[in-house]
């Protein structure tokens, strides 16, 4: 039923009924795999993905690199489960290479990012550094085109 995850995956709004006819079997059988996938966590939730700038609400998107040095009672693990606890956090990974953790925030305003960086990631005994970077246009974002210059006046030339 890899199929099933990735019509949902694509359009989670597909219809039991038409899933059914896309995978070729019964709609119970697709209502009872949703299900299934659900209890178990293959399905973690169902979200829309919006276009902020064009519902006119100003979101500032940071992308925040953190170097950490693990403490006897609080590893990468704890350190993670404290930052996705935050409700500006939308995102953690753990990483290899320069640094060790990622996270993707949103705030209403630079300010906003800067003084969450400073507040509430900083003062963590276990978090050596931050490095933070702006989003400043988004052009796909989970396999969905964002942006799409209207004209050539839009297109940035470098």
């Amino acid at each position: 039923m890899d199929n099933l995850l990735k019509l949902l995956e694509s359009d989670a709004r597909m219809s039991t009924a038409d899933l059914a006819v896309a995978l070729g079997c019964t709609e119970a059988a697709v209502a009872a795999q949703i299900e299934a996938y659900e209890k178990s966590g293959v399905i973690l939730g169902y979200k829309t993905l919006i276009n902020w700038e064009l519902a006119g609400r100003d979101v500032v998107t940071a992308r925040i690199e953190i170097k950490a040095v693990p403490k006897m009672n609080m590893g990468f693990e704890e350190l993670a489960e404290t930052l996705a606890g935050f409700d500006e956090v939308e995102t953690v990974y753990l990483m290899s290479g320069s640094y060790d953790l990622a996270l993707t925030i949103s705030g209403k305003s630079f300010k906003e990012v800067a003084l969450f960086v400073a507040a509430r990631l900083a003062p963590l005994e276990s978090v050596q550094s931050t490095a933070t970077s702006f989003v400043l246009r988004k052009y796909k974002e989970r396999g969905l085109m964002v942006h799409r210059p209207q004209d050539e006046r839009e297109v940035t030339h470098l």
